[in-house]
């Protein structure tokens, strides 16, 4: 693979894939933070409403009470924030690496230009493939699959 395809196919690829899975975890975070605060906002409203909707609160408020545990039980399972932080983190440095061997920036500014940036991408990769490999056992071992 020479430096053109590399960038192009692995570096720009990779760049893409981390951006687009940060923003999906970010819309995933932040649609169960906000749906979360309305529904806590219904519960302690709900003390205001007239007493013919209050009859339907033997009902509806333990249901939103429910949907407010899932909803926690989710964020805590499926770690959106987190996610989006670190695969953010990673485009942002994947991209750093980049900027600073097309600038021919130190440690860029050698001979092995090209060779550096590939070790240091790869070692970016890696260690994200790491974590992610890690989190997945953990994972496994919480539900009692380890």
């Amino acid at each position: 693979m020479n430096e053109e395809e590399y960038l192009k196919k692995r570096l720009d690829d990779q760049i893409g894939w981390y951006g687009k899975k940060s923003k999906t975890n970010k819309t995933r975070f932040r649609f169960c933070q906000v749906t979360q605060l309305v529904l806590a906002t219904i519960i302690t409203l709900s003390g205001s409403f007239p007493i013919e909707v209050l009859s339907l609160g033997s009902y509806i408020i333990p249901l939103i009470g429910a949907a407010i545990a899932i909803i926690s039980g989710l964020l805590g399972l499926y770690k959106y924030q987190e996610h989006w932080l670190e695969y953010r983190t990673v485009c942002e440095s994947l991209k750093h690496e980049k900027y600073l061997y097309l600038t021919k920036s130190e440690p860029y500014d050698n001979a092995n230009a090209f060779t550096n940036l590939v070790k240091n991408v790869e070692s970016l990769i890696s260690k994200e493939n790491s974590n992610w490999s890690r989190y997945v056992k953990e994972k496994g071992e919480g539900k009692g699959n380890g």
